[in-house]
């Protein structure tokens, strides 16, 4: 796989957004009075959350799917811990292609469901995300099926950057952008539209201390694989590709990064039920949790930050609720 420029992906962006436009929605850019009181900066909330599917992960999907010829009859293979999985599920639907989707055996049981009423084939394999990735790879290569990646991909981190060219018709002054980092293509995305409308944005990526691949990757100079462990960031767990096109990507585009608590992650999607009575997954509160740790940096000026997704298991809202 070659590797894109940052200028090659803000053109991606353009081509995703001519294809996937009529299949998802123009998310809400909301601004948070709360927010923006707590922090002296003007905060917006970019919600991802509502998109088709619950997640970003749909712009994505699509944008891959629909770049294949429809001459291309052969079958699509993914891996995810369930937004990935719940977006290449839609974008089937939609074209009338035929895939399978596996998942580790720890996924979340309302994303299991959510994939259940949808009616694609799927399998659980592996006990943690790169088990299943790998099983999915063997079997794209094996048998001849399209493997979508959830961000090593050119088209799909176009697709994931089609958030950015919103966020700029939405709000064109905006100054900084926060962005939860998995593999990097939403923010690789989002980065390089934004940035080559106005260099000087502050793109942050924001993680959990308990998964950390992408800051431990750009702070070595190489890719580096690390141990597994739960988060309630769980769909920015996992490990990166070796030969990731988005890891020189965010190298290049991403101005800083800031790891998170457990604690933190909790405390944030809290807060965002007390100050919006919004409800989101942990990956979307890594964004908030980092903020407000940084937030003395950002006073006066336009802050995003992007909720981007809200597919939350039952047992984690019982854990959000009622503090345990």
């Amino acid at each position: 796989m070659s590797q894109p420029t940052s200028a090659e992906i803000s053109k991606e962006v353009q081509a995703a957004e001519n294809r996937i436009r009529p299949h998802i929605r123009e998310t809400y850019l909301d601004y948070s009075q709360p927010l923006s009181e707590l922090s002296g900066a003007e905060v917006f909330l970019k919600l991802e959350n509502l998109q088709l599917t619950g997640s970003f992960k749909l712009r994505g999907a699509l944008s891959k799917l629909l770049s294949l010829s429809p001459s291309d009859g052969r079958e699509i293979v993914t891996a995810s811990t369930g937004n990935h999985a719940l977006a290449v599920a839609h974008a089937l639907r939609l074209t009338g292609r035929n895939g399978i989707i596996y998942l580790p055996e720890g996924a979340a049981p309302g994303k299991l469901e959510a994939l259940r009423r949808l009616g694609v084939p799927f399998q659980q394999h592996g006990r943690d995300p790169v088990e299943s990735e790998q099983r999915a790879r063997r079997e794209a290569r094996g048998e001849d099926k399209v493997y979508v990646s959830p961000y090593n991909d050119a088209q799909v981190i176009g697709g994931q950057g089609t958030v950015g060219l919103e966020i700029w018709r939405q709000l064109p002054g905006v100054d900084a952008v926060f962005v939860a980092v998995g593999g990097g293509g939403l923010i690789a995305g989002i980065g390089a539209c934004l940035k080559a409308r106005r260099p000087d944005l502050r793109v942050v990526g924001c993680l959990p201390e308990n998964a950390p691949v992408m800051y431990e990757s750009v702070r070595s100079g190489r890719i580096v694989q690390l141990p597994y462990r739960p988060t309630l960031s769980d769909a920015t767990a996992g490990a990166l590709e070796e030969g990731a096109i988005t890891f020189p990507l965010c190298r290049q585009l991403v101005d800083d990064y800031f790891l998170v608590s457990e604690p933190e992650i909790l405390e944030a999607m809290r807060l965002l039920i007390r100050t919006h009575h919004l409800l989101v997954e942990g990956s979307a509160a890594v964004s908030l949790a980092a903020f407000s740790r940084e937030a003395a940096a950002f006073r006066g000026r336009k802050v995003v930050l992007v909720m981007c997704g809200g597919n939350v298991d039952l047992e984690t809202v019982e854990r959000v609720v009622c503090r345990t």
